[in-house]
């Protein structure tokens, strides 16, 4: 493989690129890291193990490059540490609660991997799996990446062969992902990526400083196991309402008053974005005013969940000697609404044999007018 995407990533125009031997996972598999820059400083590196972005870097105001995404040196961290730095998550991100669906009237159980529920895709989710990694579509202003695995049927306890394509595609200024996926039984699908960002550079500084804007007049409230409660209630006079910026901050200092707050120790909620469908929306903005950095969302996604890193190690070591604390990073996972399985008042999660799941996220990334 290595062979091969060298001789791909070598007709690439305006872009450089490089690849090395990033290690050999515990079961004897070879894993890759590619990395691919633009001129201007943009800068992306991804692993073909759990399809995880290892590394993205941008320019502040200032034109210093820095990287904004938490993340590891080794491949051993990320397999025995991760809390899902980078990743694609699948078959299903999010949660389901107790780990448990029914399709069709037949009942599935899956691992309790986050007690009393399922996470992410269960003990080795698509996080966690090796994908076949190659150079898509060269143009002067664009660069692909193509990432595809099967995962078996009964895989982590889901039904039916899943056949999965990732597609990341790098630009002057933006990372899009497309999600494509095929079954051959009925089966329930909820892909989405996992980076933790932090603008500012410096993962020692926390995001609280950070601002937020989404559109969203609705969020998804959560009870005590993080499990949406069912109905999406208005953010208007809650510390989720983001329709105008405020720095994350100010919103966590209501949660000693405020039990949707206390439940996740911060922000790990859906927030319902304005007009979803089959077209891309935007779902929101985050900028940091110190660096000027500001990251801008789009999806065909119905949600997004905004996770302020509550539950990161404190003392955790990553890149570079980092120390990583709790709230060093921030999550926006465009998806479809947890539990859906469990919920069939939320948009369906449900793929059929015959159909198509496709998906599109952007983020687009943009320096603040001084």
């Amino acid at each position: 493989m290595s062979k091969q995407i060298l001789e791909q990533a070598s007709k690439l125009n305006n872009f450089g690129h490089e690849l090395d031997h990033f290690g050999i996972t515990r079961d004897g598999e070879k894993v890759e890291k590619l990395r691919i820059f633009h001129s201007n400083g943009l800068e992306i590196s991804m692993i073909n193990y759990g399809g995880i972005i290892t590394s993205l870097k941008t320019p502040d105001r200032s034109g210093k490059i820095e990287d904004i995404v938490l993340g590891f040196d080794t491949l051993s961290e990320y397999e025995e540490k991760s809390p899902y730095f980078g990743a694609l998550i699948g078959r299903f991100g999010n949660r389901i609660a107790k780990g448990q669906f029914s399709l069709d009237g037949n009942s599935y159980h899956l691992a309790n991997n986050n007690a009393p529920n399922h996470l992410h895709g269960g003990n080795r989710g698509f996080d966690k799996v090796c994908w076949n990694m190659k150079i898509g579509e060269q143009r002067d202003d664009a660069v692909s990446v193509i990432l595809e695995y099967t995962s078996a049927d009964g895989e982590e306890g889901y039904p039916g062969e899943l056949k999965t394509k990732v597609t990341y595609t790098l630009t002057e200024n933006s990372l899009k992902i497309e999600y494509h996926a095929t079954t051959d039984a009925p089966t329930v699908l909820n892909l989405t990526h996992h980076s933790y960002f932090n603008l500012s550079g410096n993962p020692g500084q926390p995001v609280t400083d950070h601002m937020v804007q989404f559109p969203s007049d609705y969020y998804l409230p959560i009870d005590e196991h993080l499990i949406p409660l069912g109905k999406p209630e208005k953010v208007t006079d809650t510390p989720f309402d983001f329709r105008q910026p405020q720095k994350i901050k100010e919103g966590l200092l209501q949660d000693t008053e405020y039990s949707q707050l206390q439940r996740s120790a911060g922000y790990d909620h859906t927030f319902v974005i304005k007009g979803s469908g089959e077209a891309r929306k935007f779902a929101g903005t985050v900028w940091h005013p110190e660096t000027g950095r500001k990251l801008e969302v789009f999806t065909s996604e119905p949600g997004m969940q905004f996770y302020t890193g509550n539950f990161l190690e404190a003392g955790m070591k990553g890149k570079g000697n980092a120390t990583y604390q709790k709230r060093s990073g921030f999550c926006l996972e465009t998806q479809h609404f947890p539990d859906s399985p469990n919920q069939s008042q939320f948009p369906s999660t449900v793929l059929r044999p015959g159909e198509i799941f496709t998906s599109e996220t952007i983020y687009q990334f943009g320096i603040l007018a001084s």
